[in-house]
């Protein structure tokens, strides 16, 4: 099975770097494929609303001179998809969301090329507002009939500084934990057998 985990945050080294790791970890260890993908800082424009995916159906965005296509084919190829975001005025960045409106309308014009995956978010925030960013994600898995689990609280770190999150223990237990709950998820997914798409994507 493979994970993909796709950060936003503008530093490559960042907090939010430090959370999608620690979800990896016990993954790695469970012998999932893991990836690793930086967005944040890289110039991804928002969806134009052009409809060219649901006319072509080819899987990818028609403005393809930005990484959007690339990433979303390491999407559409794993199991586990964790999208990470540190906290821009109680949302996630615009490289995130610029990401997730393509991708989700991407895969539905596509027959909904995101059902029946994992999906996990992570945020990372100083003080405030990350409720809010981690409600942002979850939108995108919840309609795309992607599966969400649960963890010992929401996936949040506390941190300013880059690497100050690592002194939040409770955050980086919580990361293991989802970590290992997607893994059994991933595990009870191989037994149930295809998951029941609805084509139409919406209703």
């Amino acid at each position: 099975m493979k994970v993909l985990a796709i950060n936003g945050s503008p530093r490559k080294e960042g907090n939010t770097r430090l959370l999608l790791e620690a979800v990896l970890a016990p993954l790695a260890e469970a012998g999932w494929e893991t990836e690793y993908v930086q967005i944040g800082g890289k110039t991804i424009p928002g969806c134009k609303a052009c409809f060219k995916c649901w006319e072509k159906q080819d899987k990818r965005c028609v403005f393809g001179k930005d990484p959007f296509n690339e990433v979303f084919e390491k999407a559409i190829a794993a199991d586990a998809i964790v999208l990470g975001s540190p906290t821009y005025f109680a949302d996630v960045t615009s490289e995130m969301k610029a990401f997730m409106d393509r991708a989700g309308f991407v895969a539905m014009a596509n027959g909904c090329l995101l059902a029946g995956k994992i999906g996990a978010a992570v945020v990372a925030v100083r003080r405030g507002g990350a409720t809010h960013v981690f409600d942002t994600m979850n939108h995108l898995f919840q309609i795309s009939q992607m599966v969400i689990p649960g963890s010992t609280y929401w996936n949040m770190g506390y941190g300013l500084e880059p690497g100050k999150v690592a002194g939040d223990d409770e955050a980086l237990r919580n990361m293991h934990h989802l970590g290992l709950a997607i893994n059994w998820l991933g595990k009870a997914f191989k037994k149930a057998g295809p998951y029941p798409v609805h084509a139409g994507g919406e209703g």
